[in-house]
Formats: structure tokens, C-alpha cells, sequence
């Protein structure tokens, strides 16, 4: 292995991990030689090389080994800054501080800044995938969305604060992310700060313990945009919640933008102080809703449209991304997980993705992902969709504005749950199984035939593994 040999692996790499991951943890790294089967490389800090170890060391390995096939094991050693010297080879070793200094360095802008205002208020450093041009945008989050990018755009504060909530997994961190990177974009000249309940936690605590709360106050009141994620983390935190609502009130008066995510409404989290939960929802809250078929499969479009762009030559066969958008429901990044393991077998082992290589690769993922749909919800659903009693639906009565949403709940319990045909006659009113495949049959039989049907159907069962 050549340094030259080096430069054009890094260049590789530059194509496949994406600007920002290359500039912060791929850039820095130095190649000192191969011998014995191990190449060694510098890195700028014992946390720097167990991050690149731990997370791009096998990417990195494997292509080092397409070029010398000798090289089994990678070892990462550290070298001082601005130093010729050779580096003592020795195994990087990860601390919470270096984290915490990594973290900062990553988001941290060139221009140097005071040590007290370093120590204090680093920005937590932001996802470069987490932008508004790669946020799909679908039914249950559009709101959410154009709230944000209302935020986004600066100027007069429209509504102060901005809440967004919702499960895990639904955006609410993609949103928060993409707020930033636009402001900081678009207006550079603001103080944007961004960070987790957490961490302005931590920056408290270390304030007490410093004895410099004093400048903790004054410098996160002179932000001109807060930004805290996941606030539900200082519920029952009597002290932190304290300095959170002095610093909420501060910007408020100065008319400052702050944009707040938790994981439910503020007047529903337990343990968080009635103060600054009337405060929260003095603004703007926005719910982003579970996620229906529609947005999930545009989810995975353009996760697939990205993936391709790297690795062109990868197929993907029709009914892959609709049966997960159907099977894998409830969180976003569970589904962005299963495709990206998907296309990771795909590429290694050489294969099509296939509907049947999806079911193999992903069988742990679909399992915990199943919902257990019950008979009794399909009942309730369908005497829902089509105006009638459940009473009705259930009874003796043949009238066939009660037969065929009947006939329906039972075609859909057999379809969509693990019931005996004689289990679902009982949960029927008692009926026989052979009544029960009689209704099933028939609506088999309108589906092709009856439009309205079909699309009764398609709607129910969407409803019922949303």
C-alpha cells in the first residue's frame, strides 16, 4: 500500500460516506505503513480513531484489501498536531469528554471563539442528511413541515414557541435538524443553537459545579434561536426545569425564536413543572401523526433513489418497498433500517432484492414489527366504515345493508389475522365456519368484479395496520 494508493482510497471513500462524514473523521486520517499483515494509520485523537474503528473500519478494511490483499487487520495510532514525527502506535481508547469534544469540534465553526463561550454553549452538531430536501413530506406531517419551514425562513417571529411531538421515529429530529441547517445557511449572522434537553442539562450542571452559572445565564440568553430537543428528558429535574424556564422567559421578552420536540403534548408530560407547560403551550404545538402507507412508501422511494446513486447496478424487484411499507408501520427509522440492511446483503452476497430475499434477510425486523390485528378491531372498523351498528353487524339480521359489511369483516378477519374459520364464525355471533367461507368467497368474488368494493377494502385494511 502506496501513500498514493492511499490518496485514491480516500477519494473513494469521499464518494461513498458523503462530504461531511469525510471532512470530519475520513480527512484527518494519515496512512503510516502495512506490515505483518496490519496497516496502521494516524488519527488526530484516541476518540477520533476508536469512532473511525468502530464505525467506517470494516469499509475501510475491505477496500485497503482490494488493493493489498496481505493487509487482514486494521490499527489505528495517534500523532501529535503539527508534528513530523512518527506516531507511537498504541489503540485508540473512547471517553465521555473526548466524545463530548468531538462532538463540539464536528459542529463548531472555524472562527475562533472564547474559551468561556466554548466550555459553555457548543452547538451539538448536526446531521448532514437531516435537511428539508430530504424530508418527505405526507398527510400525517405536512403541518409539521410547514410550520418548520415557516421558522426556517427568519425574520419576525410568527409564533413563538414552535412544539413539535410525536412518537419516536415519526421526524421530529430530521425537522428540528433541518430548521438549523437552513438558518444557519440563510442567515449566518444569527446565533443558532441547537441541543438536547440532555445536554443543556449537562451544560447546567457543569456551570454549578465550575461556579460559573453567571455566564452560563448570560450566554444562553443572548442565543437569537434556541432549539431543544426531546424536553421530556428535565421532567422531574426540579433544578434544571428551574434555569429552563428563566431562559424560556428571557428570549421570549426579547422576542427570540424557540423551537421545542418532545415526545407528547406539553400538558401531558408527567413530572414537568405546570409553569412551563402553560409556557409551552402558549405558541405554536404541531402533532406529527403516525405515518400512513403513502408517506412510508415515499420514504423508501427516496431512500432507494439514494442508495442507486451509489450502487447503480443494484436491482430491485416490483412489490419490494410496498410490502414494507405495508409489514414495517410504526417507526420511520425502523423502516429506513431494514432497507438499508436489505440493500447491504444485496450488494454483498450479489443478489436481486427480491420479495422473498426481503422476507429472509429482514425475518427478525417483520416479526417484531407485526401487529396483531384483532377480529373484534376489524368488527368495530368496519361497522365504522359503513354506518351500521356492531349490534347489527353481529345479530341474526340478513337485510343486506348488514350482510355484506358481515361478509366483509369476516373476509378481512381471515386475512388479516391467524384465526380458524370456526374461531371467527364464533366472534360472528356464534356462526358456522362453513357461513363464514361462504362470506369470504363472495367478497373474493366482488373484488374483481365491484370497484367500490375494492377500494372499501384497500381502505380498511390501510386503516387497520396503520
Amino acid at each position: 500500500m502506496t501513500t498514493e494508493q492511499w490518496g485514491e482510497l480516500k477519494k473513494q471513500l469521499l464518494e461513498t460516506l458523503g462530504e461531511s462524514n469525510y471532512r470530519n473523521w475520513i480527512e484527518p486520517l494519515q496512512f503510516v505503513n502495512s506490515d505483518g499483515g496490519v496497516a496502521r494509520i494516524a488519527a488526530p485523537t484516541n476518540f477520533a480513531g476508536t469512532y473511525v474503528s468502530r464505525n467506517y473500519g470494516d469499509l475501510i478494511l475491505h477496500r485497503i484489501a482490494a488493493v493489498d490483499s496481505a493487509v487482514r487487520r486494521i490499527e489505528f495510532s495517534t500523532v501529535p498536531a503539527n508534528s513530523q514525527a512518527q506516531p507511537e502506535p498504541r489503540m485508540a481508547e473512547a471517553t465521555a469528554g473526548d466524545a463530548v469534544a468531538v462532538a463540539v469540534a464536528e459542529a463548531r465553526p472555524a472562527a475562533p471563539r472564547p474559551a468561556a463561550r466554548d466550555a459553555l454553549l457548543p452547538p451539538a452538531p448536526l446531521d448532514s442528511r437531516f435537511t428539508f430536501d430530504t424530508f418527505v413530506v405526507g398527510k400525517p406531517n405536512e403541518l409539521a413541515h410547514a410550520a418548520a419551514r415557516r421558522v426556517a425562513e427568519g425574520g419576525p417571529v410568527t409564533f413563538n414557541p414552535l412544539f413539535l411531538y410525536g412518537g419516536v421515529g415519526l421526524g421530529k429530529t430530521h425537522l428540528m435538524h433541518a430548521i438549523a441547517w437552513e438558518l444557519k445557511t440563510a442567515h449566518p449572522e444569527l446565533n443558532v443553537v441547537y441541543l438536547s434537553a440532555e445536554q443543556f442539562m449537562y451544560r447546567f450542571v457543569q456551570a454549578l459545579r465550575d461556579k460559573k452559572i453567571m455566564d452560563f445565564k448570560s450566554l444562553f440568553r443572548s442565543v437569537d434561536v434556541l432549539m431543544v430537543d426531546d424536553v421530556q428528558f428535565i421532567a422531574g429535574k426540579d433544578s434544571t426545569q428551574e434555569e429552563f424556564f428563566h431562559t424560556f422567559n428571557a428570549l421570549i421578552d426579547q422576542n427570540k425564536q424557540i423551537i421545542i420536540s418532545g415526545d407528547c403534548p406539553p400538558g401531558e408530560m408527567k413530572d414537568m413543572e405546570e409553569r412551563i407547560k402553560s409556557r409551552l403551550q402558549c405558541g405554536l404545538v404541531v402533532d406529527l401523526h403516525p405515518t400512513d402507507y403513502e408517506l412510508r412508501l415515499g420514504i423508501l422511494q427516496s431512500k432507494t433513489e439514494s442508495f442507486r446513486r451509489q450502487q447503480p447496478d443494484l436491482v430491485i424487484k416490483d412489490g419490494v418497498l410496498e410490502f414494507l411499507a405495508h409489514r414495517i408501520s410504526t417507526n420511520v427509522r425502523v423502516l429506513e433500517g431494514a432497507l438499508t440492511r436489505l440493500f447491504a446483503f444485496a450488494s454483498l452476497v450479489g443478489r436481486e432484492i427480491t420479495l422473498d430475499l426481503a422476507q429472509d434477510c429482514l425475518s427478525d425486523i417483520l416479526r417484531i414489527s407485526e401487529r396483531k390485528i384483532t377480529v373484534e378491531e376489524i368488527q368495530r372498523k368496519v361497522s365504522e366504515h359503513y354506518n351500521i351498528r356492531l349490534s347489527d353487524m353481529l345479530g341474526p339480521k340478513r337485510v343486506r345493508s348488514y350482510a355484506r359489511p358481515r361478509q366483509v369483516a369476516m373476509y378481512l378477519s381471515k386475512q388479516l389475522t391467524s384465526r380458524s374459520l370456526p374461531e371467527i364464525g364464533r366472534r360472528f355471533g356464534g356462526r358456522d365456519h362453513t357461513t363464514v367461507l361462504h362470506g369470504v368467497k363472495r367478497i373474493e368474488e366482488l373484488k374483481a368484479q365491484d370497484g367500490q368494493i375494492a377500494e372499501d377494502l384497500e381502505m380498511l385494511r390501510r386503516a387497520l395496520e396503520a
